[in-house]
């Protein structure tokens, strides 16, 4: 019995040693690997930290270019009220001229009455001068009949009535053109005031809104500045997402070398210690995507909300926007599934994606799951997962209108149709 296992525990121990170099080189390797990823996620939480401030700098831009705007679109409304204001006393002005203009006929024509009526009671006055004065007694009593007396005093009272119909008349006229000029005059000069001063409030209203259109015009390009510096993180954090995904199949590859090697090395020792041949095990790659369909991101069918296109962001108000996926419409918290086999390279909050995930599926194909809600993800990074696995759940976090599911492929880090995949 002891010769048996003599034998046995001499096998065993070779084996061990020869396994020992390459599982201490495995370890050292696995290892580096470990300290790589470490340090990259370290650079990805900075980025990430770096991308969430200046979120947090876009929004607080985007409220206070609100707030210019409707305080812009207040001094609008101002300027439309002085314009009207404006539009009403030229017609004023324009009223008030006229007005002037007849009130000075009407004095012209006043005036000549005035001078037509003192022509006659001058007339009057030097034929009197010259036949003497003559009273109104004389003339009755020179009367030669009764019937010369009634005519001669029907005469006088016509006489009498007419010198004091010019006389009323003159200064009916004189007080009514005094009267109506000095009130024209008055009204001019009010209208003419209130001119003044609706042009005062309507050039104060043109510097404010020339203030505001600066204002307006230096936030826009900070915002522009935030975006670009997003974008830039971004790509930065795709870049991170890239290395993730080197050092996981890495770390996959060792790791199947490592039990291969193991797999050989005990089927060399069972045959030598059953003296026949065993078979080498070999550990393939699990996540080597090849094409096809991949299934359905969502637990329920949802209509597309946003199509991969160039578009008008809905948030930032950004003409002429690739949006880089499709969007599905979904209540919050509707399961949101793996489309493929794969690895967590990302599960956290990026960029205007809000909360997000990443699956690499192998050979360069990775799926995109934006606007998870908060705490809505039930993954973490280096995570494998499998197709049809709840990941997360709808959410509207980051640059998002409303409850929906921003879903993206991306084939060696660049933005494909998702459409295709699905179908």
């Amino acid at each position: 019995m002891k010769k048996r296992i003599l034998p046995l525990l001499l096998t065993l121990g070779i084996v061990s040693l020869l396994l020992l170099p390459y599982s201490s080189s495995a370890a050292s390797t696995s290892s580096k690997i470990d300290q790589q990823l470490a340090e990259l996620r370290k650079k990805q939480a900075e980025a990430k930290k770096k991308a969430n401030e200046v979120e947090s700098q876009i929004s607080e831009v985007k409220s206070e270019k609100e707030q210019e705007t409707q305080d812009m679109n207040v001094l609008i409304d101002q300027l439309n009220d002085a314009g009207k204001k404006l539009a009403d006393l030229n017609n004023q002005i324009d009223t008030v001229s006229v007005e002037l203009q007849d009130n000075a006929q009407q004095l012209d024509d006043a005036v000549e009455r005035v001078e037509s009526r003192d022509q006659v009671l001058k007339s009057r006055l030097r034929l009197m001068y010259m036949n003497g004065s003559v009273s109104y007694i004389d003339v009755l009593l020179s009367a030669t009949s009764f019937s010369d007396f009634l005519n001669r005093l029907e005469a006088l009272k016509s006489i009498v009535n007419q010198d004091k119909e010019i006389l009323e008349a003159n200064q009916k006229d004189r007080d009514t053109v005094a009267v109506k000029k000095q009130e024209t005059e008055t009204q001019l000069v009010l209208v003419q005031q209130l001119y003044a001063q609706a042009d005062e409030v309507r050039k104060e209203l043109q510097v404010k809104e020339k203030e505001k259109e600066v204002k307006i015009a230096s936030l826009t390009k900070k915002e522009k500045d935030l975006e670009g510096i997003t974008e830039e993180n971004e790509k930065m954090l795709i870049q991170y997402a890239a290395q993730e995904a080197t050092l996981q199949a890495k770390k996959r590859a060792e790791e199947a070398a490592a039990a291969e090697a193991r797999a050989r090395a005990k089927a060399k020792a069972n045959a030598k210690n059953n003296a026949k041949g065993g078979s080498s095990a070999s550990v393939s790659n699990p996540f080597s995507y090849s094409g096809g369909k991949f299934g359905y991101p969502l637990a329920v069918k949802a209509p597309l909300t946003s199509d991969f296109q160039i578009r008008v962001n809905p948030v930032t108000g950004q003409k002429n926007e690739f949006h880089k996926g499709i969007d599905l419409g979904a209540p919050k918290g509707t399961g949101i599934l793996a489309a493929e086999d794969g690895v967590v390279i990302v599960a956290s909050w990026w960029s205007g994606y809000g909360n997000a995930v990443v699956i690499d599926h192998g050979n360069g194909a990775w799926t995109l799951y934006g606007h998870i809600r908060n705490d809505g993800t039930l993954v973490k990074q280096g995570d494998t997962v499998k197709r049809g696995q709840k990941i997360a759940e709808v959410g509207s976090t980051g640059q998002s209108t409303g409850f929906h599911l921003h879903f993206e492929v991306r084939i060696n880090e660049k933005p494909v149709d998702p459409k295709p995949y699905l179908r």
